[in-house]
């Protein structure tokens, strides 16, 4: 059988952390940013961990599954 690929698109956006979980970047964080608060700007600049409903999609598409 052959290997598994591993989703190009998914490989840029997610990373693996220590204990297992998936990390993503937040969204609107890319343009427009004068009209949003320096709150939120700050805000989305952290990783956030992937919500356990879509867990089993991504790890299909990063090929752990």
């Amino acid at each position: 059988m052959p290997k598994m690929k591993t989703n190009s698109g998914a490989k840029k956006r997610f990373t693996l952390t220590g204990t297992g979980k998936i990390k993503r970047k937040h969204a609107y964080k890319s343009h427009i940013l004068t009209k949003k608060s320096k709150k939120r700007k700050r805000n989305l600049g952290y990783f956030a961990i992937i919500d356990k409903s879509v867990e089993n999609n991504v790890k299909f598409l990063l090929a752990l599954k």
